[in-house]
């Protein structure tokens, strides 16, 4: 039987040490800076070292999670921070960026690297594609089943790591642009706000244009607030697949829950190391009482025993077991709403009816969620006084109407040993140096073979749409190319014999975008199954040679064949020089700048890099010459930005077509067998920037309709005003600039 490493998080020294004393046999942990989890408490340097010394003098390991994205101007930070870890030599470093690979392989190859689940690796191509670049072990997507993990085990070597426990996030992870969009604070780095978590009214509304009349709001809920993931059942599956490591989500939950969860799951895995099947079930049995206790949501296993909807039968109806309008995105145990107040101030007192016999004690920790959902107020509680069936307690800054969560009780302040000594928590540690990152080298095709593809991709105009029947709408503008979203709809019809009427462009006009997740059902090596490789070697036999690739696992599908051209996508995301060159190493022929970034670190970015021209003999030539990089880009300069992507169709539970936040923002939804996924209504643009990219020598630019029912008057409209005749191109009314001007949020 597969030995299970059981991965506890550490989001604070106290964690750490409830993680250490129930016996994980590693935790993961951030620092200071480029974490995914940026809010919870972190560690300091001399923290660290001194967890480091004393978790390894015990047989324990430590990882380090560097999983987030880093812009071009923060390049020398990232190189020392990286430089500084591999003096102290933790277990393994948790990447997300390409180019944070990209720099440890290259400058710093005794580095460890572990993907993270933000990589949005899903399959066995994405996992083999980054063994080739340095990477040991993949933390893969969330939305998985047991029947694809145990596929991707089989063709792949790397170790994989898989989520058992804690928060889900609605979307699949290092896809999502919400938290981005509404304000800059991105999930790519650590600032994600859980948007998708508030209270949201379902929505009707009328588009005049590209503008919106509000109408009647209806009926409100958290219609994107999951139920957290417990796979505790199915621990004996995961070791029977090969999974190497189990990991516990929550670097921002108290030491309490990480305690509790722990010893759960290490009953599990002990007995299942142990292989006696009667000692796994009376462990599971006391692992499950142990978590009926650990003040989370409710639970599921979410589309762990399949890659569906994730829907079961509820009487005559089906609903989502992990979707629950009705439950709002607090956590731990209900006490009810408050029923009354009075006092003032720190004096305020609440009537609470905790249901279940629930008594809360002074000492215990509550969060009152208010009932509009506008602040989350955490609250030791200093009174309490039973009347009946009925509880007062101290609650400052509460109003009647909010509920009341108990997550934690004063008994379950168990006490471990410290795993930091007091010399070391009270130190400075040694901490990074100074020193300046060298300049990433990037690999441009030779000349002739860069002219082959500025032919293929010509300068100009180009209009991506979700459907084929919109391209018969957008013919009446000519771009230079379109582009198509490659959705197994959109392949049958373009491989039909008969599709009804011509397609008004040549396959050599049409790019493919393939999507940036790809999970193993449809990715599978194995010739038997119905997989995109298949798809894609159909196409390319009908004249479709060019396509947008969006994962890693994407670029294996083109091998072997001649004269494709590829395009590196948006969810790639090359921030910095570092990512560039690691995509480009990949043999892209071009490059599509994410949605998130900002001009600035745009320019930043592609005006650095020192290039190696390809020469005859294999052999790279070092130059200094201007950069072919800016000609090889392509700008979105018009789109609805997908702001998440749910592996799965919600329209049993959330049946309406938008929704709005409490700022009156509206946001739609699309569902349909391929999953869903949400786009706002106020849509990106930088049109009138266009003239000014040109002068810095941009050439090609996206109007990216997807996500949205094309009609032919708004893109007429659209158009006209792309291509004002006097050459001055005007702001759209009603739009955004997403984080084109003031970049990502910095908290400064």
């Amino acid at each position: 039987m597969n030995t299970i490493e059981l991965l506890a998080p550490a989001g604070s020294p106290e964690a750490l040490d409830a993680a250490a004393g129930e016996g994980a046999d590693a935790v993961y942990l951030g620092l200071k800076d480029f974490n995914a989890r940026m809010r919870s408490v972190n560690f300091t340097y001399a923290q660290f070292e001194g967890a480091l010394r004393s978790l390894h003098r015990t047989g324990k390991k430590v990882y380090v999670a560097v999983n987030t994205v880093f812009e071009q101007r923060e390049a020398d930070r990232m190189y020392q921070l990286l430089k500084y870890l591999s003096q102290q030599e933790p277990d393994a470093v948790i990447v997300q960026d390409f180019g944070v690979v990209e720099m440890a392989r290259t400058e710093f190859p005794s580095l460890r690297l572990h993907a993270s689940t933000q990589m949005n690796i899903a399959s066995a191509r994405g996992a083999n594609a980054l063994s080739r670049h340095g990477i040991s072990r993949v933390v893969l997507a969330r939305e998985l089943s047991l029947q694809e993990l145990k596929s991707i085990k089989k063709e792949t070597n790397l170790e994989l790591e898989v989520f058992v426990h804690g928060a889900l996030c609605i979307s699949v992870s290092g896809v999502c642009l919400f938290s981005s969009f509404l304000g800059g604070k991105s999930a790519n780095r650590g600032m994600c706000t859980q948007a998708c978590r508030r209270l949201y009214s379902q929505h009707s509304f009328q588009r005049s244009q590209y503008k919106t009349t509000d109408a009647d709001e209806k009926e409100s809920g958290y219609y994107f607030s999951p139920s957290d993931l417990q796979l505790l059942e199915n621990v004996p599956d995961l070791a029977e697949a090969g999974i190497k490591a189990l990991k516990i989500e929550g670097r921002m939950k108290s030491a309490s829950y990480v305690g509790a969860v722990v010893s759960a799951y290490r009953l599990v895995v002990d007995a299942v190391s142990g292989g006696d099947e009667e000692e796994i079930r009376r462990s599971i049995k006391q692992g499950q009482e142990i978590l009926r206790n650990d003040f989370a949501r409710p639970k599921t296993k979410y589309l762990f025993m399949g890659p569906g909807d994730g829907t079961e039968e509820k009487g005559e109806r089906r609903v989502l077991d992990w979707l629950n309008p009705g439950q709002d995105g607090g956590t731990g145990i209900s006490l009810g709403t408050i029923q009354k107040v009075k006092g003032a101030g720190e004096e305020r007192k609440a009537l609470i009816s905790p249901p279940h016999g629930i008594v809360p004690s002074v000492r215990d920790s509550v969060r009152i969620h208010s009932s509009d959902d506008t602040g989350r107020t955490l609250h030791k509680l200093t009174f309490t006084e039973n009347s009946g069936s009925c509880c007062w307690i101290s609650a400052p800054a509460c109003k009647i109407g909010d509920h009341v969560y108990l997550i934690q009780t004063k008994e379950m302040r168990k006490r471990y040993a410290p795993v930091i000594s007091q010399r070391a928590q009270s130190g400075t540690g040694k901490g990074p140096g100074r020193e300046k990152a060298p300049v990433a080298q990037i690999t441009v095709k030779k000349r002739e073979q860069t002219e082959k593809s500025a032919a293929v991709f010509p300068e100009g105009l180009y209009v991506a749409v979700s459907r084929p029947e919109d391209l018969y709408i957008v013919q009446s503008s000519r771009p230079v190319r379109v582009m198509l979203s490659m959705t197994h709809r959109n392949v049958k019809y373009l491989l039909a014999d008969n599709s009804g009427k011509l397609l008004p462009f040549k396959p050599a006009e049409i790019i493919l975008t393939l999507d940036p997740f790809f999970p193993q059902n449809t990715a599978s090596c194995n010739d038997e199954d119905e997989t995109t490789a298949q798809e894609i070697k159909q196409l390319i036999e009908k004249g479709y040679r060019q396509y947008i690739v969006n994962n890693p696992g994407h670029f294996s599908l083109f091998r072997g064949f001649d004269n494709v051209k590829l395009i590196a996508g948006p969810w790639l995301y090359m921030f910095n020089s570092w990512a560039l060159s690691f995509v480009s190493s990949f043999g892209a022929d071009g490059f599509i700048s994410p949605f998130e970034n900002n001009r600035q670190n745009l320019e930043r970015t592609l005006g650095m890099g020192k290039h190696a021209d390809e020469s005859k003999n294999g052999r790279k030539k070092q130059g200094r010459k201007a950069s072919p990089l800016r000609s090889s880009f392509f700008i979105t300069v018009f789109a609805w930005p997908p702001l998440f992507n749910i592996r799965a169709d919600i329209s049993s539970v959330v049946k309406f077509k938008s929704f709005a936040d409490n700022k009156n923002e509206v946001f739609n939804i699309s569902s349909g067998s391929e999953g869903t996924r949400v786009y706002p209504d106020k849509y990106f643009s930088i049109v009138d920037k266009i003239p000014f990219l040109k002068e810095a020598g941009f050439c090609r630019f996206i109007i990216d309709l997807t996500g949205q029912v094309l009609k032919k008057s708004n893109y007429r409209d659209l158009m006209k005003t792309v291509n004002e005749k006097d050459g001055i191109i005007r702001p759209l009314p009603h739009s955004s600039r997403f984080n084109w001007k003031d970049g990502f949020y910095s908290g400064s």
